[in-house]
C-alpha cells in the first residue's frame, strides 16, 4: 500500500487504482497518461513481464469508459537487453493499442537511447498511420533535426525540457539556453506539425506560449503535466477549453519515483513534510 506521503504523486500500486484515478480526473475534463513504474531491466523476463502488464492495461482501458492512454519507457520493455527485444515488445504494445483504440506514448530516456527509440517509434507510427506519440527533449542539441525528421510522420510529439543530466558534448547545460531552445522548438512544431503538439511543461510561460501559437496557427495542441504538480492549474486550463493530460505513474516501484519528485522541487518537499507532521 502506498502511504499518504507518496499518494500525491503516484496513483496506486495496481492498474485498477490508476484507472479509478483517471475516472476522477475525467470528471474535471482532464485525461490521463498511465505509466507503470519500472526501468533499466537487463533481464528479458522482466521486460516481458512489464510488456504483458501494458497489454493488459491497454485491454482494461479499452473496456472502460475512461479517457486515458499509456506511456512506456524503452529501458522498461527491453532496450537494455537489446534493440531487437525493445522493438519486438514495443510492436506488441503498439499493435494492441491500435486494436483497442488506445493511444501509446513512448518516453525518451538519456541521450544514449535516442537513436534506438526514435528508429523503433518512427517505423511503427508510420506503419500504423498514427495512434502513437514520442517524447523529445529540448536540452539535446540534436532535437531540432529529430523534429524535422518526424514533421511529416503521423502521430504526436511531446516536447519537454529534459530531466536527464546530459554531457555538454551533446546537450545545452545552461538553463536559459535550454529555455531558449525549448521556445524555438515549440514555435517550430506549431508551424510544421499537422497532427498536434504536446507541450510537457508546468511553466506558465510555455503554457501561455502554446495558447498564443494555437491562436496564430490553428494547430491542435495539448498540455501535459505530472500528477501532483500544479493540479489546480490543470483543472483551470481544462475548464478553459484546453486539452490537458495528466501523466500518472503507478505500480509497486513507487518509492524511487516519489524520491525524485521530492528532490526536484521545494514545494514537493514541503508537501511531504506536512504529510509526515499530520
Amino acid at each position: 500500500m502506498i502511504p499518504p506521503i507518496a499518494s500525491k504523486f503516484v496513483a496506486g500500486e495496481t492498474s485498477a487504482e490508476a484507472i479509478e484515478h483517471v475516472r476522477a480526473l475525467n470528471e474535471r475534463d482532464v485525461a490521463g497518461i498511465l505509466n507503470l513504474l519500472g526501468e533499466h531491466y537487463d533481464d528479458p523476463a522482466n521486460a516481458a513481464a512489464d510488456t504483458q502488464s501494458y497489454l493488459e492495461l491497454i485491454d482494461d482501458i479499452g473496456r472502460s469508459d475512461v479517457d486515458a492512454c499509456v506511456s512506456v519507457k524503452p529501458s522498461q520493455i527491453g532496450l537494455d537487453v537489446g534493440a531487437d527485444t525493445f522493438a519486438e515488445n514495443l510492436t506488441e504494445i503498439a499493435d494492441r493499442g491500435a486494436e483497442r483504440d488506445v493511444f501509446v506514448w513512448v518516453d525518451m530516456e538519456d541521450h544514449t537511447t535516442t537513436d534506438a527509440t526514435l528508429d523503433a517509434y518512427e517505423e511503427l507510427v508510420r506503419e500504423h498511420g498514427g495512434g502513437m506519440g514520442l517524447c523529445l527533449q529540448a536540452n539535446l542539441e540534436r532535437t531540432r533535426e529529430d523534429l524535422e525528421r518526424l514533421a511529416d510522420a503521423p502521430g504526436k510529439v511531446r516536447i519537454v525540457k529534459g530531466a536527464y543530466d546530459e554531457p555538454a558534448s551533446v546537450a545545452y547545460t545552461d538553463k536559459d539556453r535550454v529555455d531558449e531552445n525549448y521556445r524555438d522548438l515549440i514555435e517550430y512544431m506549431f508551424e510544421s506539425f499537422d497532427d498536434g503538439v504536446a507541450v510537457g511543461s508546468h511553466d506558465p510561460e510555455f503554457v501561455s506560449l502554446a495558447r498564443e501559437l494555437h491562436r496564430e496557427h490553428g494547430t491542435p495542441y495539448e498540455i501535459q503535466m505530472l500528477m501532483g504538480v500544479r493540479t489546480d492549474a490543470q483543472y483551470e486550463l481544462a475548464a478553459d477549453g484546453v486539452e490537458v493530460y495528466q501523466y500518472i505513474p503507478y505500480g509497486n516501484k513507487w518509492f524511487s519515483y516519489f524520491y525524485r519528485r521530492v528532490r526536484e522541487r521545494k514545494e514537493n518537499l514541503l508537501f511531504a513534510l506536512r504529510a509526515i507532521l499530520s
